[in-house]
C-alpha cells in the first residue's frame, strides 16, 4: 500500500513538472544571424549569436577556445541589462565560424544551457547567381504578459535577398530542439511571424522555440506546388506570465519621436546614427527601457517622470565584423506592464573598393582628397559637394581635389573605440524635385587619430554633470506629522488645499472594481474635520485618547536643496503594512492622487511637498504602516519656463527633455503608529500684556513612534524618518558619453 502511495505521489510530481513552466536553465532569448562565407562556397558560415541570460550574468570565458581564430566574443563597456522579469537579465554576444548545418549545446556560465540548430546549406540563387542569405530575426527583450490578458507579439524579420520569411515551431524529431513541447496557450501566425498569447496560462515563465525560414517570393497566381525553404535559423523566446487583477488595457505605448516599427537606418562607415524613444504609461511609471542591440550602442538621457519616459540611443559605425543588418529592439517595463516591443534596423551599407590612385591625406588641421576622374565617368561633377557647400571641390581633366578643414566644411567629430575620428562625405546633391537616371556618388571620408596621439586635440570625452554639481549636496526624506505640527506647520495649521486630479487609471479601476470600503469611507472622510484654536492652531475633532486610532496625518516630502529655481516633483507614494512593501497600496500615482482622501497643502517651499492623508480610507488595517515615495528635483532650462506638472493632461515628453532633473530618489519611512501612544502634558498658555486673565488649555497630542532617527530636528509630535533607499536612474542632460 505504501509503495502504491509513493508511486502515485511520484507520478503527480512528474506530471506537475512536465505541465508546469519550463526550468530556469534555458536562456531568456536567443537569435543567430548567419552569413555564408564566399571563400568556401558557403559550406561554412559566420554565425552571430545574441543570447539573453538570467542574472548573475555569466562570464564570456569558454565560448571560444584558446587560439581559435574564427571565434570572437564581444565584451562591451555598455552592457545590455534589465530588471524584469524576476531577478533580471543581461545579454551575451559572440560570433563563430561553423558548418552551414550546425547543431550544438552551448553552456553560458553554470546555470544556462541551450541547444542551437542552424540549417543553412549553400544555395546558389538563380536570379543573381549568388549565395542565398538566411533570414534575420530581431531579438526582443524578455516578453511579459498577464494572466487572462490576451496579447500579440510580432517578430521583426528582414532578408537581404528580399525573400519571404515565415516562422514555425521548432521540432524535436528534426533535431531542431530538445524538450520543446508546444504550449496550448501560444498560437503562431506562420506567415507573419506573429505570436498570440491567449491568456490561458498560470503565472510562471515559459520558453518558445521557433525556426525562421526564407523562401523565394512567388506570385499568388503561380502554379508552383512546392516552395521549399532555402534555410532555417533558430529563434528562442521567453514569456513571463504574471498575476494581475485589473484591466488588460492601458499598457505603455510609444509616442513622440520614437522610430516606426521595423524602420531601417542606413549607416555609412564612421557615421553616427541616433534616435529618441518616447513612451507614455497611464497607470504606472516606467522603471526601465529594456534594450537589446549591437555592441557599443550608446543609451543615455533616460528619464521617467510621471506618465512619460524618454531615452536617446546612438551607434557609431567603426571597423567591425558584425553582420550587415543590426537590429535594436526595445520595450518599456513598469511594475506590472510591458509595452509592445519595437525594433529598428541598422543597415551597414556595403562600400565599393576605391579606384587605384585615390588618396586621402590626414594632416593636423585638414584632410586632402585626390580622386581619379576615370572612376567617375558617369557622375555629374557639378553635383558633388561636401557636408558644407561653402567648401569648394575643384577638378581638372584628370583628378578631383578637395581640401577639407577638420574644424569646418561640415566635418564631424566622433569617438569610435579608442580613436578620435573626423568624418565628412563627398556626395551628389540634387534638388528634391529632380528625377534622374544618372548615377550618384556617396563617398564617406574619415581621418582616424589614436587616442594616445590626440593629447592636445579636441576634448571628445564628454561628461554628464552630477547631482551635486547642479543641485548641491542633496538630501531627501519624508516625515509624518499631525496637522499643524512639523517643520511646515505654518502652512498646515490653517491649510490651503490644492485638489489633485485623480489618476486616470485609478478612476477606471474603481469603476471596474468598486470597493465598498472606499465608497463608504469617502462620505465620512475626516480630512478637513479640524477646528481653529484662538492661537491659530488647529485641533482634529477626532478622538485622541490613549490607544485610539489616528485619523489624519500630514505627509511631508522634504529636501535640503537651497536653489531657488529648484522644484520638487513627487511621482508616486504608496503605503504598506510591511517594511518590504511586498503588498502595497498607492497614495499618489504619477503625480495624481489615488483616492479622494488625499489633498496637497499649498506652501511657498518649492523644494518640498505636503499631503494631507485621511487614514480612515487607507487600506492599512493594523497598528503600523510604512510609506514610500519616489521623488525628483527639477530645474527648468529657461527662466521663463516651469518644471512639468506630472498630473497635467498636457504633460508630455518634450517638457521633460527641456528640464534638468536629478536622479530619481526612493525614500521610505520608518514604522508609523496608527494609534495614539503618548498623551502630551497639560500646558498653560498666557496671553499678551493686554490680557490679564490666564487661560489654561489642555492639549492632547498623539505621538507616532519610530525606530530610527529623523533627518530633521526632533519633534514632540508625529514624526517618521526617511532614508534614501535606491537610485533608479540618471535624469540629467541629453549628452552622449563617448
Amino acid at each position: 500500500m505504501l509503495d502504491k502511495f509513493k508511486e502515485s505521489f511520484l507520478l503527480q510530481v512528474l506530471t506537475l513538472v512536465l505541465l508546469g513552466p519550463a526550468c530556469e536553465a534555458s536562456s531568456l532569448g536567443l537569435t543567430v544571424h548567419v552569413e555564408p562565407l564566399e571563400s568556401d562556397g558557403g559550406n561554412t558560415v559566420r554565425a552571430h549569436f545574441t543570447a539573453i541570460v538570467p542574472n548573475p550574468c555569466p562570464a564570456l570565458s569558454g565560448l571560444c577556445s584558446d587560439g581559435e581564430e574564427d571565434c570572437l566574443v564581444y565584451p562591451t563597456s555598455l552592457p545590455f541589462t534589465g530588471t524584469k522579469p524576476n531577478s533580471g537579465w543581461c545579454v551575451r554576444q559572440w560570433q563563430k565560424t561553423v558548418l552551414s548545418d550546425y547543431n550544438a549545446t552551448i553552456d553560458l556560465g553554470s546555470n544556462t544551457q541551450f541547444y542551437v540548430s542552424i540549417k543553412a546549406s549553400p544555395v546558389i540563387r538563380a536570379n543573381n547567381g549568388k549565395l542565398n542569405q538566411p533570414a534575420f530575426v530581431a531579438l526582443p527583450p524578455p516578453l511579459r504578459a498577464r494572466v487572462n490578458c490576451p496579447q500579440h507579439f510580432s517578430l521583426s524579420v528582414k532578408d537581404l535577398d528580399t525573400d519571404r520569411v515565415s516562422c514555425r515551431f521548432a521540432r524535436a524529431d528534426l533535431g531542431e530542439c530538445v524538450s520543446c513541447t508546444e504550449h496550448s496557450f501560444i498560437e503562431l501566425d506562420k506567415r507573419k511571424c506573429k505570436l498570440k498569447f491567449t491568456g490561458k496560462a498560470a503565472a510562471g515563465q515559459y520558453f518558445i522555440y521557433l525556426m525562421a525560414e526564407d523562401r523565394i517570393a512567388i506570385p499568388k497566381i503561380s502554379e508552383v506546388i512546392e516552395n521549399k525553404p532555402l534555410s532555417a535559423v533558430p529563434v528562442h523566446l521567453s514569456l513571463t506570465v504574471e498575476e494581475w487583477a485589473s484591466s488588460c488595457s492601458d499598457v505603455p505605448v510609444a509616442t513622440g519621436d520614437t522610430p516606426n516599427k521595423d524602420s531601417i537606418l542606413f549607416v555609412l562607415p564612421y557615421q553616427q546614427v541616433n534616435f529618441t524613444t518616447d513612451f507614455t504609461s497611464k497607470l504606472e511609471s516606467v522603471s526601465e527601457i529594456a534594450v537589446v542591440g549591437p555592441p557599443e550602442l550608446f543609451r543615455v538621457g533616460f528619464k521617467s517622470v510621471g506618465s512619460v519616459a524618454t531615452m536617446n540611443m546612438a551607434w557609431v559605425r567603426s571597423e567591425n565584423k558584425l553582420a550587415r543588418l543590426l537590429p535594436i529592439c526595445f520595450a518599456v517595463n513598469t511594475k506590472s506592464f510591458q509595452s509592445e516591443p519595437r525594433c529598428v534596423w541598422l543597415y551597414q551599407r556595403e562600400m565599393r573598393t576605391l579606384p587605384a590612385g585615390t588618396e586621402l591625406t590626414c594632416e593636423d588641421t585638414e584632410m586632402t582628397l585626390v580622386l581619379p576622374l576615370d572612376s567617375l565617368s558617369e557622375i555629374n561633377l557639378e553635383e558633388l559637394q561636401l557636408n558644407s557647400p561653402t567648401c569648394p571641390v575643384s577638378y581638372n581633366s584628370t583628378h578631383l581635389t578637395a581640401r577639407i578643414s577638420l574644424s569646418g566644411c561640415g566635418t564631424e567629430t566622433l569617438h569610435a573605440g579608442s580613436e578620435l575620428v573626423y568624418t565628412n562625405t563627398l556626395q551628389s546633391v540634387r534638388p528634391y524635385t529632380m528625377v534622374s537616371r544618372i548615377p550618384s556618388l556617396i563617398l564617406p571620408l574619415a581621418c582616424r587619430i589614436p587616442k594616445k596621439v590626440n593629447v592636445t586635440g579636441p576634448n571628445y570625452d564628454m561628461g554628464t554633470p552630477t547631482d551635486e554639481e547642479v543641485f548641491g549636496q542633496i538630501r531627501v526624506w519624508i516625515e509624518l506629522h499631525l496637522p499643524g505640527e512639523g517643520p511646515l506647520s505654518k502652512f498646515t495649521r490653517l491649510p490651503r488645499f490644492r485638489n489633485l486630479r485623480m489618476s486616470p487609471g485609478r478612476l477606471r479601476r474603481e469603476a471596474e472594481y468598486p470597493s465598498e470600503r472606499n465608497s463608504n469611507s469617502t462620505s465620512t472622510s475626516s480630512i478637513d474635520n479640524s477646528t481653529s484654536n484662538d492661537d491659530g492652531s488647529s485641533t482634529s475633532t477626532s478622538t485622541r485618547n490613549m490607544g485610539s486610532r489616528i485619523s489624519i496625518l500630514d505627509l511631508h516630502v522634504l529636501s535640503n536643496c537651497s536653489i531657488s529655481r529648484a522644484e520638487m516633483l513627487v511621482s508616486s507614494c504608496s503605503e504598506s503594512e510591511t517594511e518590504d512593501f511586498a503588498t502595497s497600496n498607492p497614495i499618489l500615482e504619477q503625480g495624481c492622487k489615488s483616492s479622494s482622501s488625499t489633498l496637497e497643502i499649498v506652501t511657498s517651499q518649492t523644494n518640498s511637498r505636503v499631503y494631507r492623508l485621511d487614514l480612515s480610507t487607507l487600506e492599512a488595517q493594523g497598528t503600523l504602516m510604512y510609506i514610500q515615495c519616489t521623488v525628483n528635483l527639477c530645474i527648468a532650462t529657461m527662466p521663463s519656463e516651469e518644471c512639468p506638472d506630472l498630473c497635467s493632461r498636457s504633460f508630455n515628453s518634450r517638457s521633460v527633455v527641456r528640464s534638468l532633473f536629478t536622479k530619481s530618489y526612493t525614500v521610505k519611512s520608518s514604522p508609523i503608529s496608527l494609534v495614539v501612544t503618548t498623551i502630551a502634558p497639560t500646558t498653560t498658555n498666557v496671553k499678551g500684556p493686554t490680557n490679564t486673565k490666564k487661560t489654561t488649555t489642555t492639549t492632547t497630542t498623539a505621538t507616532v513612534t519610530t525606530t530610527t532617527c529623523s533627518h530633521a530636528p526632533e519633534q514632540a509630535s508625529a514624526l517618521a524618518a526617511g532614508i534614501i533607499l535606491t537610485t533608479m536612474s540618471i535624469f540629467l542632460q541629453n549628452i552622449f558619453l563617448y
